[in-house]
């Protein structure tokens, strides 16, 4: 017999309630979370909670659900501050009193957390790279959200095939020249120009390939892309 504020299943009614809609499988795989991965780091996320957050690298990744820079890069707790956005754009600098949050996350990654690299990451078949180049694609809602975001790729558009891609897929050479696109923009940034010149801050462009898992650096001397295979 339970008693009036337990359910059968021994949670309490509060908490059945709250669950309820809440999906199964994310709910599972946040038991299996607590009780595995983080218990055995416990005393690391401990000390994360305390002391905060120090990592040295920021990465700027698609939202795709596909590209998990955590996971591709092997990273732990506290070493990746990570911004996702569709298709990896970083926005020229605007302070025009507007909300940007990739601008916004830029500044407290750089100002505040000091990091020493940013690593654009680019991935193939990306549906937003997909969507600028479909001349035909329509609106997903009035608002055009993402129409209006892919206008970011328009400068890269004009040297999308610049300087070895002209032989290659339309999309590979978009995705590489939104890479290229996003790095240039982020030395619009008074505080990114300031400490690259200075050697303090480091930019690199990368691009994965989600079937194979192929990392592809970019050479910022020749503007090509190499596997990263090939350079360890």
């Amino acid at each position: 017999m339970t008693s009036n504020n337990q359910t059968s299943g021994d949670m309490p009614v509060a908490n059945a309630t709250a669950a309820a809609g809440f999906p199964d499988a994310l709910l599972r795989g946040y038991l299996e979370y607590r009780d595995q991965a983080h218990r055995s780091q416990r005393s690391e996320f401990e000390r994360l909670a305390v002391y905060g957050q120090e990592p040295k690298v920021m990465v700027i990744s698609c939202c795709d659900s596909r590209v998990t820079p955590e996971s591709i890069f092997g990273a732990g707790p506290g070493e990746l501050f990570v911004v996702r956005n569709v298709a990896n754009l970083v926005p020229p600098y605007e302070p025009d009193m507007q909300h940007h949050s990739t601008s916004a996350a830029l500044e407290f990654a750089v100002q505040a957390l000091k990091v020493k690299h940013i690593v654009v990451m680019g991935h193939c078949l990306c549906g937003g790279v997909k969507a600028f180049l479909d001349q035909e694609s329509k609106p997903l809602s009035p608002g055009d959200f993402i129409g209006k975001w892919m206008t970011l790729l328009e400068p890269a558009a004009n040297f999308r095939c610049d300087p070895v891609e002209r032989a290659q897929d339309p999309q590979l050479a978009m995705e590489y020249a939104g890479v290229r696109q996003s790095l240039l923009n982020l030395r619009t940034f008074p505080c990114v120009r300031i400490l690259e010149e200075k050697g303090r801050l480091s930019l690199h462009g990368a691009w994965f390939d989600i079937g194979s898992g192929e990392m592809r650096l970019l050479d910022t001397e020749t503007g090509e892309f190499h596997s990263a295979a090939d350079l360890a």
